[in-house]
């Protein structure tokens, strides 16, 4: 599984945790940046790893910021992606049990590195259930269709 990485400026302590657990665990990753704790805007690295999850270029993405939901509008701003804001395992679960989420959101002011590594597993682990729930991810397909042109 390849997973697209972005941070912010503040977040980037969190996103290189993230990037020595998914080497560990030997996860191929893109890093889309920052690599600078210098003052700068997450749109432009949000975007390049959602547009990389929607491509298929890689499977999922992981991207955080200070509170995890600024990079969770961008990567939403893309057709076919499903980001989740996640703080909890539980989270991270059923958003990926019921949602097929392809992105994962966390903020690195919010949730520690112990937990938010936790969130990481859980996420790129779980499988999505279908059945019912892929009823409901075809109407959100269907609400992109309608509205993203």
């Amino acid at each position: 599984m390849k997973i697209a990485l972005a941070c912010d400026h503040g977040a980037l302590n969190l996103k290189r945790e993230i990037i020595s657990y998914l080497s560990k665990n030997g996860y191929k990753y893109i890093d889309f940046g920052t690599d600078s704790f210098d003052s700068c805007d997450y749109p432009d690295f949000a975007l390049p790893a959602a547009e990389a999850v929607a491509s298929g270029e890689c499977d999922r993405g992981i991207v955080v910021c200070s509170t995890g939901i600024g990079v969770s509008i961008v990567a939403n701003k893309v057709p076919g992606i499903r980001c989740a804001h996640c703080h909890d395992s539980y989270c991270a679960k059923f958003t990926r049990l019921h949602n097929d989420s392809n992105m994962l959101a966390m903020g690195e002011k919010v949730v520690g590195v112990g937990y938010a590594l936790e969130i990481v597993e859980t996420f790129l682990t779980t499988q999505f259930e279908g059945g019912r729930h892929q009823r409901r991810i075809d109407k959100i397909t269907a609400i992109e269709k309608k509205y993203c042109k």
